[in-house]
């Protein structure tokens, strides 16, 4: 009996993994692919921000949103992200305060200024668009993060496109490798009622 439990875990963790790897592939497969077209608003995916100024990361995320919005790929620009320890600033904040300099009026920028997760920020996204009658979205994050955004948001019923930041190239293989399978973690625990 114990060896029929030993085999049955060690082909569910081969299961599982393979699991794993697939969506990792699937993520990476995902990451080039530009989908923005016509939509209700373009979500910003937050990054860290430095005392009220964006990051490198956030600032490449904002800029991508800056030029769909400029493309008049949506009358709305969505930014998001909580204060991540900053007893100031939030990333959203710090979103709409860059977009503001560089342009966009006031009105056409929405903010998500709590989520401390991606879940809690695309759920608390999926709100306010509820609130404001919008079916559809363009995600702009990093490449490794739209298909499990696109998921999220799809689950709350959107039509979801993916647009994902132009890269920096400064980034290895293994590297990417890495960002793809946590990901993949992350999109697999949330299949599992775990929100990270």
């Amino acid at each position: 009996m114990k060896r029929v439990l030993a085999g049955l875990c060690a082909l569910l963790s081969i299961l599982f993994l393979a699991y794993l790897f697939y969506v990792a592939k699937e993520i990476e497969r995902q990451s080039t692919i530009e989908e923005a077209k016509l939509a209700d608003v373009i979500i910003v995916l937050g990054a860290a921000e430095y005392n009220g100024r964006p990051s490198p990361v956030l600032k490449l995320r904002l800029d991508h949103a800056l030029m769909l919005y400029d493309k008049d790929i949506a009358p709305y620009i969505l930014t998001t992200g909580g204060a991540g320890g900053d007893p100031v600033h939030t990333e959203g904040e710090v979103g709409r305060a860059y977009l503001s300099r560089h342009g966009v009026p006031s009105e056409a920028i929405l903010v998500e200024p709590e989520g401390a997760t991606t879940a809690q920020s695309l759920n608390a996204a999926g709100e306010i668009m509820r609130s404001k009658n919008m079916h559809s979205c363009v995600v702009v994050s990093d490449g490794y993060h739209i298909y499990r955004v696109k998921r999220l948001l799809q689950a709350q019923g959107f039509q979801v496109y993916g647009s994902p930041r132009p890269s920096s190239g400064s980034s290895s293989a293994a590297h990417r490798r890495w960002d793809y399978l946590r990901q993949a973690a992350g999109f697999v625990l949330w299949q599992l009622g775990i929100n990270v």
